[in-house]
């Protein structure tokens, strides 16, 4: 693909009504595509079979990103992304209710057991005055404490509980056992992997007084028992210098850097990866190739790794936006 040709991709968001979510999505971030009735996920950037992006501005308009990546690695991924799909899945969560419990492979258990791997990380959009999160066993757990908890509907006594407030991060490795509480609408980062193992699901039934199933057997292979490290990140503001850049969270995995737009800033890219900004709290203007591209307030744009310059224009001073890059 011609460097010349390169522009800011817009994608159609992919929507999942999973019965845990709510109507934030529409309300709060001004989302008017979303199916009716409860909206949990929107999948913002997604090279799956099972959810796919499609372009929808510019002379690529109706093109997968499947369609748009293949043939074009460099100059859509990065010289130094070692990989020929779009790496990353990267959601907008709207939890109205709790998550089950769950766990996911990190390389080395995939590798070992099979699944996908997946090391996520959620960066707060806004969250009720009581919302939390679950991330991480508490100090003494053993396998053998795990399960008993679980056949007793008490492993909720072994989680570490995590207060949550718009503008934090928290980061969950694979291995690393975890929920979403209830009241939390999250920006979440992971890799392209959809391997969920679910260890409990809170004693709940559905209408004919039916458990979820469980999937103890896999977890107990992945999930990492001496995982200490801290889940929770409080992000600084950023500091108003020439950049107003401020980083989030660095991983092997991912990266985000939370901008503040107090003017017109050029967004340098040598190359060797793409990025994706996701417009936390205003409209932002981008130039760059040719095409002029509003990301609105709770929408994302990926802007390929060719592209070496892109301007930025906040509509109104002082916006918030993520950038996530390899």
């Amino acid at each position: 693909m011609p460097a010349d040709s390169l522009y800011p991709l817009k994608l159609q968001p992919v929507y999942q009504t999973y019965l845990w979510g709510g109507s934030r999505l529409k309300e709060q971030l001004g989302r008017t595509d979303t199916p009716a009735g409860i909206v949990a996920e929107s999948w913002e950037v997604t090279d799956r079979p099972d959810g796919m992006s499609v372009v929808q501005n510019g002379p690529l308009a109706g093109k997968t990103l499947r369609e748009v990546i293949e043939g074009n690695e460099d100059d859509i991924l990065g010289v130094e992304v070692e990989s020929d799909i779009f790496p990353l899945l990267i959601k907008v969560l709207d939890a109205e209710k709790t998550l089950s419990v769950q766990v996911h492979p990190n390389d080395a258990t995939a590798a070992e057991f099979g699944g996908e791997a997946k090391t996520e990380m959620w960066y707060v959009l806004d969250a009720t005055e009581d919302a939390k999160v679950y991330c991480g066993l508490k100090k003494g757990v053993t396998p053998e404490a795990f399960r008993a908890s679980i056949e007793n509907n008490t492993l909720d006594e072994w989680l570490v509980t995590i207060p949550v407030k718009k503008g934090q991060a928290i980061f969950v490795p694979g291995g690393r056992v975890h929920a979403i509480g209830s009241g939390c609408l999250l920006l979440e980062v992971q890799q392209n992997s959809n391997t969920t193992y679910r260890i409990y699901d809170w004693a709940r039934v559905d209408a004919d007084g039916n458990t979820r199933e469980l999937h103890i057997d896999q977890a107990m292979e992945v999930s990492l028992w001496e995982d200490k490290e801290p889940a929770l990140y409080d992000v600084p503001e950023a500091e108003r210098d020439e950049t107003n850049i401020t980083p989030i969270l660095e991983t092997p995995f991912f990266n985000l850097d939370r901008l503040i737009l107090t003017e017109d800033m050029t967004l340098e890219n040598d190359g060797s990866s793409f990025e994706v900004l996701f417009a936390v709290d205003g409209d932002v203007v981008l130039e760059a190739g040719g095409e002029e591209v509003t990301v609105e307030k709770g929408s994302s744009v990926l802007i390929p790794a060719g592209i070496p310059e892109t301007d930025l224009s906040p509509v109104n001073p002082g916006t918030e936006v993520v950038m996530i890059r390899m």
